[in-house]
């Protein structure tokens, strides 16, 4: 658990060092994540690092296209976006390496000072090798689809 956090706060502060359009926290849904997102053109790659409720660490990188940008509010920004992804994990006992797709769907609002809330939904399905051999399939959450809400510092925009 050390070195998760200690790699955690290596990312972040890398992150800082690099002040563009970027944002850094967290998503909370099954699981607890440190999450970056890079602004590339209107859209964005965005990159978690996790543990869940089934005692798994994994790793996810999404391109996310920005698809509307609403003006609900005179300040700050919504953005509604949708993307790929790909991601591999472990829990070390029952799945020693796992990985697969996922997909994102969320909304998101940057207030006029540096901090973005988001709320997503993200279906995830993958396969992993067994204790023992073979492999088989898993959806983690409930069938594959991890609501989530994620917190961020946002610079640079």
């Amino acid at each position: 658990m050390k070195k998760f956090i200690i790699f955690a706060l290596a990312v972040m502060m890398s992150a800082v060092a690099f002040a563009q359009p970027r944002a850094i926290g967290g998503r909370f849904g099954y699981g607890a994540e440190v999450t970056y997102q890079h602004t590339v053109g209107k859209n964005f790659v965005e990159l978690d690092l996790g543990y869940n409720y089934a005692r798994a660490f994994n790793a996810t990188a999404k391109y996310d296209f920005v698809v509307a940008k609403p003006q609900w509010t005179p300040k700050g920004t919504w953005e509604f976006y949708v993307g790929p992804g790909l991601f591999v994990g472990s829990n070390f006992n029952d799945m020693p390496f796992i990985f697969g797709i996922s997909a994102q769907v969320g909304l998101a609002y940057t207030f006029e000072f540096p901090l973005q809330l988001s709320v997503d939904i993200m279906p995830t399905g993958g396969i992993y090798l067994k204790n023992g051999g073979g492999v088989a399939f898993n959806m983690p959450g409930l069938f594959g689809f991890v609501p989530t809400i994620g917190v961020r510092y946002s610079f640079g925009r």
